[in-house]
């Protein structure tokens, strides 16, 4: 029989584990290719042999989502499989119209039948959007189990960017690990509060390799989501986060709503900061949608370290790349910080960006007067360098949970930012955890 012939639509994540379960030395079908979009320079590379299994002694090609229609025209391509996060709906449906155009049928993988069963207790923490506080609840949930005695791993939604042979499976308990695995500013930005917390992580491509390793050191697996994707492995209990600042985003985002319709505990978080009554719309879109979830509230409570640097100052603020880019923000942590703390300006750094970040502001000017610490490769943390110290401000307000001195050279002051999960209403989240180990 003929093998159907696939396309995976993908961003260098969610796509490869789809392939991994799904269609890996699986002789019913033939993945002509993945295609690629959102992180640059992804495109162009092979998903390589070793980890594409038997069936692809030569790897799969990696091709531009742009080329898309040619790729399913020249390979008489069957089928279309939708496999990566935090787009709008519509955005889905349109690609879905394109592909049907063009005569191919058009999918999105099931979130239950791509999840991993795992020996260990597993509680993941998702959320409907990007950056919404999912890496901060995740620290408050390792602290909550370290508490009680636990081992806690932290197993973190990949981040592939280099190497995908080498980064198949990736063990991070150090700053020198992050140095040896040359991890991006993104990668960074997720590690680093794991490792500072003394909390050991792992990523990369294999997600059943990883399972399999981390089971073997840890008493609890922790799924610490990316974008607003789902979880990779099967959890006990499912926590997803919901942002008051983008009320209706959970239902009219991929997949976040589907996070949000599956969860066990709803988590409306940033309520200190956001409108009230966007507060009770999220929380009536909450009852209303998945009324079987417990519902709380949390504040994300920020700190300065030295806000005397700020108060009354020209300042750039430094914003986690991903919720300024595909997240849609237009301002974060940093952002409230030189609020709070009292600064007379925040520089607009648009007319001071360099390269790649040129191109980020016109792809995404939602960013505003905030720079996105856009940093994929050493090209673009040198441009990212260059476009901080070309800023005309008297310190930089640093809303990235990373230490960015480690790896560009800044002539400015630094502040640094920090963000924690505080429930409304203390014990909650605890109470949920203990329950589901015993």
């Amino acid at each position: 029989m003929a093998r159907t012939k696939v396309v995976i639509m993908g961003a260098a994540g969610r796509d490869f584990h789809n392939f991994n379960c799904l269609f890996r030395d699986n002789e019913a079908y033939e993945v002509v290719a993945f295609t690629a979009t959102q992180i640059p320079d992804i495109e162009g590379r092979v998903y390589p042999a070793e980890l594409a299994g038997s069936l692809y002694p030569e790897g799969i090609p990696i091709l531009p989502e742009e080329d898309l229609e040619t790729i399913i025209r020249e390979n008489g391509v069957d089928e279309v499989w939708f496999s990566y996060s935090d787009v709008p709906h519509t955005y889905v449906m349109d690609k879905g119209s394109r592909v049907i155009a063009w005569g191919a049928h058009f999918g999105i993988c099931s979130a239950t039948r791509t999840m991993l069963e795992s020996s260990r207790p597993v509680i993941a923490i998702t959320a409907v959007r990007t950056g919404v506080g999912k890496s901060q609840t995740t620290r408050y949930v390792s602290r909550i189990l370290k508490a009680m005695g636990k081992k806690v791993v932290a197993v973190r939604h990949p981040m592939p960017y280099g190497d995908l042979a080498k980064q198949a499976c990736q063990r991070f308990e150090t700053y020198e690990d992050l140095d040896r695995h040359q991890c991006t500013i993104e990668e960074r930005e997720e590690y680093e509060p794991h490792i500072d917390n003394g909390f050991i992580v792992y990523a990369g491509v294999d997600y059943e390799k990883i399972l399999r390793e981390a089971e073997k050191e840890a008493e609890v697996i922790l799924w610490d989501g990316g974008n607003n994707d789902t979880p990779f492995y099967r959890p006990d209990l499912h926590i997803t986060l919901l942002d008051p600042h983008r009320p209706g985003h959970e239902l009219a985002y991929y997949p976040g709503e589907t996070n949000f319709l599956m969860a066990d505990l709803l988590i409306v978080n940033k309520v200190d900061t956001a409108d009230p009554e966007k507060v009770r719309t999220v929380m009536e879109n909450a009852k209303k949608h998945n009324p079987d979830a417990r519902l709380i509230q949390c504040r994300s409570v920020i700190t300065v370290d030295d806000p005397e640097k700020i108060r009354g100052k020209r300042v750039l603020v430094v914003e986690d790349g991903p919720t300024l880019t595909h997240g849609g923000m237009s301002y974060g942590a940093g952002w409230f910080a030189a609020k709070q703390a009292g600064a007379g300006e925040i520089v607009d750094p648009k007319p001071y960006a360099v390269g790649s970040l040129k191109a980020t502001y016109e792809k995404y000017p939602n960013a505003g007067e905030i720079l996105p610490a856009m940093g994929y490769g050493e090209k673009q943390i040198r441009e990212l360098e260059a476009t901080i110290n070309a800023t005309p401000a008297d310190a930089v307000v640093e809303g990235t949970p990373i230490d960015l001195k480690r790896i560009i050279s800044i002539d400015k002051p630094i502040v640094n930012v920090t963000y924690e999960l505080e429930e409304v209403e203390p014990g909650v989240i605890e109470e949920m955890v203990r329950k589901v180990l015993e």
